[in-house]
Order: C-alpha cells, then structure tokens, then sequence
C-alpha cells in the first residue's frame, strides 16, 4: 500500500451543527429580550411604582397629590435621606413609604431629624423592623386584614372622615397621654397618633390603601388622606432607593445589616436557594457515579451483531469521526492476526514486535504495513474504504499462508 495522505477529524461539533443545535434557545432569549424591552417602553410613560406620587397605576398616589395640589399644598418626592433631613421643618408633613426598608442607621438619623423638625411625620406600614425605632415606645403586632372600619376615636381627621379602609399592621404604645388610637381591629388601633411633646406628631397607618388611586374615591379614604397629609403648606415624600449611600456600613442594628437589594429578599429565600443548591449537588453525585460494579444484564431483544456494526459505523460517520473508525479497524485487524501469526495480543499493537511477523508471512514484502497497520487517519470516506478492504486482504493473506 502507498503512503496515505495525512487528514485529521474530530468528533468536536462544527459550526453548523453548534447553530442548529443552540438557535432554539437563542430564539427563545431573542423573544424574551424583546417582550421586556416592549414592557418597559409600555410601562415607562406614566407608572412609577407603589405609593408613588407621581405614577398613575391603581397602587400609585398621583391622585392624593393632585387633590393636595389644589388645596395649595406642594409636593416634593424625595429618594435619599439627605434630601429628607433637609426638607422636614414645622412647616412640612414628612410621609415615609416603606420604613422597613430603611436600615438601623437611617431609622436613627431620620427619628432625630423627626423630633427637631416640629412638624408632622406620616408612617406607612411600619413593622416591627422599624416601629420601635421610628417611633419609640411603640410596638407592631399581629396584622389585620384590611377592610372599612369606623374611627372609634377622638381624632378630629378620622372623626371627620368617618369609616376608612384601614388594617394591616396593628400597634402598641407606652404613650398613652397625647396619642389617638383610631380604627381598632380586635381591640388595637390600625392608625396611630403620637403627639411629639408639643412639638409636632407621628402619626402611624397600618395600611397604605387609603392613599391608593383605585380606592381613594372609597369610603373616607380621601377625606382621611387629605386631613393626614394636607395640614402643612409642603409634603415631602420620602420614598427609600436602593441607591442611596447612606445605607452603607450600617452597624447591624434594625434590618440586620443588610443594605442594598439584599434588604428586599425574604430571609427564607437564601436557606431555601442553600438547600437547592446541596439537592442538585447530590444529584449529580447520584448520576454521575456508579455505586457498585457493572452488572451485565441481558438484552430484551436479539440484535444482531451486523445491526450493532452498522449502527456504530452510522454515529461514526454522522460525527465525521474516521480517525475513530480507522482507529477501531485496526485494533480489531491487528488483534485477529496475532494469535495467527504465534504473537501475544498484549504486543500486537506494537509496530516493533507485529510488522516483523507479519512480513516473514508474506510473499511481497515491498507493502507499507507500518501505515497499513499503524498509520494515520484517512483522509475522507473513499480512503477509509479501502483501509477496511486492505485490511481484510492482509487478514485473509496472512491465513492462507
């Protein structure tokens, strides 16, 4: 046999193959990426998210504001801390959405400011992250359901604005001089006031629907919204961001310590990701591992040993992978001839103990077994073709001899 022409294959995917495999999944990236980007076009014009009063949505307050507005009460939203210290004074109403989102510092920083200011502080739904340190002596219980409730207090706001959608959070004080306590859900006020020695108050909602578009024009939600936050000539609306700087470093105290996005996710979510994450670790321990020898079992059916060849000869040829059908004629041609020619299989696939001993059995030395036997991979399916060929005549040579 003459030399073969040297050609390399792989069993790696090509280019083709890599895009008909994988353009399913970037579709369907594609799709999403799209749909998002048209969402937020759609969503950017007028919403800007709960309790914010400048966004149309149904949980939005653009409403309040507006009503404030022609009452000559101006509205200033704020995002930062900074900017809330330095709006507050006697002549503002500070409303504060969100106070659990606030870490132990800002809840400091913002109660000092709070008692200096002189004016009014509106709260909406403090828990018990914050209640204590936003209003001490204060304390959040069980919460309620929200629903229409009467004021059953001396509050002149709530008296005038009669029954209000209030629940949610109900609370506790050790203030019992100076203070209201207004919408009682199973004996604990869901809207407190706390006079501020004098110097202005807080006043406590247990819920925020009261300041919803969708429910202002309810019962005497309006009525109690405008009472609330209209009794100063400004309204700073104090609604906490995730960018705001002064959250960095807290000493741990109120939220734990957590600043940024870690604040919003639920203390339960990590110890869950934890164990999906040990689950999937020992499933793939489960799968990738044996546990235990192989155990040959027997095949359901029959197959014949052609259909076996056959099959392996198509997966070959589907990877393009000659180098591996070369490879596995010629281990299986060079250990068919060893017991005929008195050499040990171990040896069989050395060059140095097998070309010798087949040569002594030929009568034309002048072949090329070294590429016949050990040579490289052929260079398309013709050559492969009659590498399987030459490899049955040596076979059949070497027998007859």
């Amino acid at each position: 046999m003459t030399g073969a022409t040297t050609g390399t294959t792989s069993v790696s995917p090509t280019t083709h193959q890599i895009w008909t495999r994988s353009r399913g999944v970037l579709l369907v990236l594609a799709v999403l990426i799209v749909a998002g980007f048209v969402i937020a076009v759609i969503r950017s014009g007028g919403g800007h998210g709960r309790l914010d009063p400048r966004s149309a949505d149904p949980s939005g307050s653009r409403a309040v504001a507006e009503l404030l507005k022609d009452r000559g009460v101006a509205t200033r939203v704020v995002t930062t801390l900074d900017e809330a210290i330095a709006a507050v004074g006697p002549d503002a109403t500070l409303l504060l959405a969100g106070p659990d989102l606030l870490s132990g510092r800002q809840q400091e920083a913002l109660r000092s400011a709070m008692d200096s200011s002189g004016g009014r502080s509106v709260l909406v739904a403090p828990g018990p992250a914050s209640v204590g340190s936003l209003a001490p002596g204060t304390s959040a219980g069980t919460p309620a359901p929200v629903s229409a409730r009467d004021p059953q207090c001396s509050f002149p706001a709530a008296r005038r604005a009669g029954p209000a959608d209030l629940g949610g959070e109900r609370y506790t004080t050790d203030n019992t001089l100076g203070s209201d306590s207004c919408y009682l859900a199973d004996g604990l006020p869901t809207l407190l006031r706390i006079d501020d020695q004098g110097s202005g108050d807080t006043v406590l909602l247990g819920a925020p629907d009261i300041l919803y578009n969708e429910r202002l024009d309810e019962e005497g939600n309006a009525s109690l919204a405008l009472q609330l936050l209209g009794s100063r000539p400004h309204l700073v609306w104090y609604l906490p961001s995730l960018s705001d700087g002064s959250a960095a470093g807290d000493d741990g105290t109120g939220d734990g310590g957590e600043t940024g996005i870690g604040r919003l996710i639920p203390s339960g979510f990590l110890w869950g990701t934890l164990q999906l994450g040990v689950a999937a670790v020992l499933a793939a321990v489960w799968r990738a591992r044996r546990l235990g020898p192989l155990v040959g079992e027997r095949l359901p059916v029959a197959v014949r040993a052609s259909e076996s060849t056959e099959g392996r000869a198509r997966l070959y040829r589907k990877a393009n992978a000659r180098d591996r059908a070369a490879s596995a004629l010629r281990q299986a041609a060079r250990t068919r001839l060893a017991p005929l020619l008195g050499v040990a299989v171990p040896d069989a696939h050395s060059a140095e103990t097998l070309i010798p001993a087949v040569s002594a059995h030929l009568r034309d030395g002048d072949r090329d077994l070294r590429t016949l036997l050990f040579g490289p991979a052929p260079a398309d399916d013709a050559a492969l073709i009659r590498l399987a060929d030459q490899l049955d005549a040596l076979e059949r040579e070497v027998r007859t001899s």
